[in-house]
């Protein structure tokens, strides 16, 4: 498929079929996919109206249970597949034309014009024979005004009028701007086709007597061992049985430090060893690993449709039966009111529809957004869909969680102080019983402690969490809570000296938590979750954006204040998931918003904002989650992300103003005489050729501000 227009004529002539819905079409992956009753169609009928518009669909095409035929189809020959575009069936018809009309014009400088004129015809009628029936097969599917109609028809007014030169040139033109649209399609697929090759092709399966046999990556199962030697690519998603090593994680989250990964760590596919050798068991299957979620996930997105490529869709549905009959206008209207002779109107009136066709106009948004994100994808910045990532760039303000986001998500305890007549040890080890079989990062620095100190934990049962103050269990009888100071209070426990060591330490930037025994205080333990390395400085990014940044957090003010003063930002402390929510709508009032949490406590602050953003390194959360993600767990991601947008949003400005600006310029030029019939055609291959190229340049897009 060369461009968009490609798109609405296989939409349009699929949506016709009885019982077919929920059409898609996909410009960059090249497939269909559609819910089909197939009591009233069958699959195959589908497949012969996708073949009538001169379209081959793959091999791999089969109904699946909610879909029909899902391979790939291109106007391409089946034998083209893996050819040089040169040696291609378009390619082999641009040479033929080229040969016909360079040997009619030299044989016209020394045999007479009805001789040379027959040549030209006969190129003529060449091109118009494959053209010629696409025409009239997207008319009977519903696209009267295709581009192929309209050359046909201005090609055949010319030889009419006996202009059959021009006519030659035109088809010639026409054909070869397919070409060049077909190569330059197939270098913005390969943006996205370059993301599986991070796979390797085999791996190293381990066997029960510690051999290893080499087998085809894809058909690794789920438990499976592997070996992975210093230098290879991991083949799977899988967690570390025996070895230490660092791994390149660059192909998959564009962090370019690696980072080091030993027994029990998880590791992505694609990732590349570095050092040491390593045994890994295999946790997802090849279909579904990293690298195979994160392909999908972008040919997904380049099928989500924005704002602005909907609303050129629209107005291009308008935009060639308008042309038409302005076309009709310039042939009717000149000689009757401004004296033109009848050739005159009719030629200039000819070129005007092959001005008409919109195809450089709708394929300038598309062709800008796939390559966007392709090339986010190959920086670890996963955005699912145009509208998502045109937000991003409009966005006035950034939402950031704490634990997890700005910080590291990784607190050790740094204070334990007990109450009046109570043990460290005891209130340590109370506090870890309760928060045992928690996946909350405080909840992991308590457990942490307790088993540095080597403490022996009571037995809790009836556990429970009441959301954003605290997590309770009875132990020996009694409700132990551990929870914030503001819990504490609201339960009626006099703190006492408790009250002032807790100020104290929360405004040295350190988050405590009271653990009291049927409302009675036994002590506090005081927390740090250091910032991230990186945080301050991509604060300082999103500010010189001209983006605010805005830290929202359960933690209580005083934590909040001395954090977020560190990394330059506002801060909204002390909120419960209803408050984050109230928030996020507070923001929205006064522009775009963006929400970014780690993925797991911050899902409908995620789903509240105009965009949510995910951070973390690879996991399902940050895949599954939200809008976005930053698979590198640096805040300068994010701001990566807005000049992501923007750089892309500025693309499709471009394209638009060099789609609209030829077709301007040769229209006038057309109507005073200046151009004809072979410009016009160039006003349209050749604006759909600069759009495609144009927008390929963002596949080298790296933010300015980026260290690697």
């Amino acid at each position: 498929m060369d461009c968009a227009a490609c798109v609405a004529k296989v939409t349009k002539a699929v949506e016709r079929l009885p019982g077919v819905s929920e059409v898609q079409v996909n410009l960059m992956t090249e497939k269909l996919s559609l819910a089909l009753d197939t009591d009233r169609t069958r699959p195959e009928a589908v497949i012969r109206q996708v073949e009538a518009l001169g379209y081959k669909v793959g091999a791999e095409a089969a109904p699946h249970a909610h879909s029909g035929p899902g391979g790939e189809h291109s106007h391409d020959a089946p034998g083209d597949a893996g050819k040089p575009w040169w040696n291609t069936a378009k390619a082999r018809l641009v040479w033929l034309l080229g040969a016909l009309v360079l040997g009619a014009y030299g044989l016209s400088l020394v045999l007479p014009h009805q001789v040379s004129y027959a040549l030209f015809l006969a190129a003529t009628l060449v091109a118009l024979i494959p053209f010629g029936r696409r025409a009239l097969a997207l008319a009977r599917a519903g696209s009267p005004f295709s581009i192929e109609t309209l050359m046909c028809t201005a090609a055949i007014g010319a030889a009419v009028i006996g202009a059959a030169e021009e006519a030659a040139v035109v088809v010639l033109l026409f054909a070869l701007g397919e070409l060049l649209e077909n190569v330059a399609a197939g270098r913005a697929r390969e943006g996205i086709r370059a993301l599986a090759s991070l796979m390797p092709r085999t791996a190293l399966r381990l066997q029960g007597d510690g051999s290893t046999v080499e087998i085809p990556a894809e058909r690794l199962a789920v438990d499976n061992q592997v070996l992975v030697r210093p230098g290879d690519r991991v083949p799977c998603d899988g967690i570390i049985l025996e070895g230490h090593s660092g791994l390149d994680e660059s192909p998959v989250t564009g962090e370019s430090v690696p980072v080091t990964r030993g027994v029990g760590d998880a590791v992505v596919a694609g990732s590349i060893n570095t050092d040491g050798a390593l045994r890994i068991r295999v946790t997802r299957a090849a279909a579904d690993n990293t690298i195979a979620r994160i392909i999908r996930m972008v040919e997904d997105a380049t099928a989500s449709r924005a704002p602005t490529q909907r609303f050129i869709e629209r107005f291009s549905t308008w935009w060639t039966p308008g042309a038409m009959a302005v076309s009709a206008l310039v042939i009717l209207v000149p000689p009757v009111a401004l004296g033109w002779d009848w050739w005159t109107s009719l030629y200039r009136g000819l070129a005007v529809l092959l001005i008409a066709c919109p195809c450089a106009l709708v394929i300038s948004v598309p062709a800008a957004m796939a390559s966007g994100l392709s090339a986010g994808a190959r920086r670890g910045l996963l955005v699912k869909g145009g509208a998502a990532l045109e937000t991003i760039g409009a966005a006035t303000t950034v939402a950031f969680d704490k634990t997890g986001t700005l910080t590291a998500g990784r607190p050790r305890v740094t204070d334990v102080i007990a109450a009046e007549g109570e043990e460290e040890a005891v209130l340590l080890a109370q506090a870890a019983a309760v928060e045992s079989g928690s996946s909350h990062p405080l909840a992991k620095a308590i457990m942490a402690e307790a088993e540095a100190r080597g403490l022996a934990l009571p037995a809790a049962t009836a556990q429970a969490a009441i959301a954003g103050k605290a997590v309770a269990a009875s132990i020996g009888g009694a409700r132990v809570s551990v929870g914030s100071p503001r819990h504490a209070a609201e339960q009626g426990a006099v703190l006492g000296p408790l009250a002032e060591a807790a100020t104290r330490l929360e405004g040295e930037g350190k988050t405590s938590v009271l653990i009291l025994s049927d409302r009675r205080p036994l002590g506090l333990i005081a927390m740090r979750d250091e910032p991230r390395a990186d945080a301050a400085s991509g604060i300082a990014v999103l500010k010189g954006l001209g983006v605010r940044s805005v830290m929202l957090t359960g933690d209580n003010a005083r934590t909040g204040a001395a954090i977020a003063a560190s990394l330059g930002m506002e801060v909204k402390a002390e909120l419960l998931p209803d408050d984050k929510l109230r928030e996020i709508a507070a923001l929205r009032a006064a522009g775009d918003v963006i929400m970014v949490g780690d993925g797991i406590n911050d899902a409908p602050a995620l789903a509240a904002a105009s965009v949510g953003v995910a951070m973390g390194g690879g996991t399902d959360v940050a895949l599954e989650t939200a809008d976005a993600a930053v698979l590198k767990d640096r805040v300068t991601g994010v701001a990566e992300l807005v000049s992501l947008s923007r750089a892309t949003m500025a693309n499709v400005k471009q394209n638009v103003a060099v789609a609209v600006g030829l077709k301007g310029v040769f229209l006038v030029t057309t109507l005073i005489g200046v151009t004809g019939l072979w410009p016009a055609i160039m006003a349209d291959t050749g604006a759909t050729v600069l759009v495609t190229l144009n927008a390929l340049r963002l596949l080298g897009w790296k933010p300015g501000f980026a260290r690697d």
